[in-house]
């Protein structure tokens, strides 16, 4: 199979079956977007959507937020993922929203990187969440993805497999597929058991395509 049908195959297959695919963080502004983000970091969302509520309720605001003391700020989010650190970092990006951008999120990836505790990951999942823009988010669930079905072909870094997809895939389909590959492997493509019986795109998969070729 040709990588072009592989893509093709794969995005008319999600386009039916999935077709308005979301984040399964939970926020109410992009402010509160770029803070769930920032906790999901090697963190399940369904830990960050139990810990942010009370969080967004406490510091609705960048300069709420900004004013807070790192003992203020830990309890609400001690059960997640290396807290100490990720206090220290939503603080500051906070304060850096304040000082360097009115206190608005900016809207490019480089002005994003800017802030504390924000790399490429999750500054594309801000382009493409709030703002819809041809953006991928590469995090563990799409780099293996990409990988095992074919839409990269041993990829060694999150970034090489990014150009990889924005080549691949239609610029008005990128925010999209950046959730169907983290949903699909959430649920369906997982790390160690991938549930291939159940799998609606197996027959685009360059692995099932390996281990079934005597079939």
């Amino acid at each position: 199979m040709t990588t072009k049908a592989r893509y093709e195959g794969v995005t008319e297959w999600f386009s039916a079956n999935m077709p308005e695919p979301q984040t399964e963080l939970h926020y109410d502004t992009p402010f509160h977007l770029l803070l769930a983000v920032i906790l999901s970091a090697q963190c399940t969302d369904k830990r960050v959507n139990m810990v942010t509520p009370p969080l967004f309720d406490a510091y609705p605001t960048p300069e709420s937020l900004a004013a807070a003391t790192e003992e203020e700020v830990f309890p609400f989010i001690k059960s997640v993922t290396f807290p100490n650190n990720k206090t220290r970092h939503l603080i500051n990006a906070a304060r850096t929203l304040c000082d360097e951008f009115g206190g608005e999120m900016p809207s490019d990836i480089d002005s994003l990187m800017k802030l504390p505790g924000v790399g490429r990951k999750t500054a594309n999942v801000m382009l493409a969440v709030v703002w819809n823009k041809a953006a991928m988010a590469v995090d563990t669930h799409v780099f293996r993805v990409s990988n095992r079905i074919g839409l990269t072909i041993d990829s060694k870094t999150p970034l090489e497999t990014e150009k990889t997809l924005v080549r691949h895939f239609p610029a008005d389909l990128l925010p999209k597929a950046h959730h169907w590959l983290i949903l699909h492997g959430r649920y369906v493509c997982t790390a160690r058991k991938p549930k291939c019986p159940e799998c609606g795109i197996r027959p685009f998969c360059r692995q099932w395509e390996k281990s079934h070729k005597n079939d």
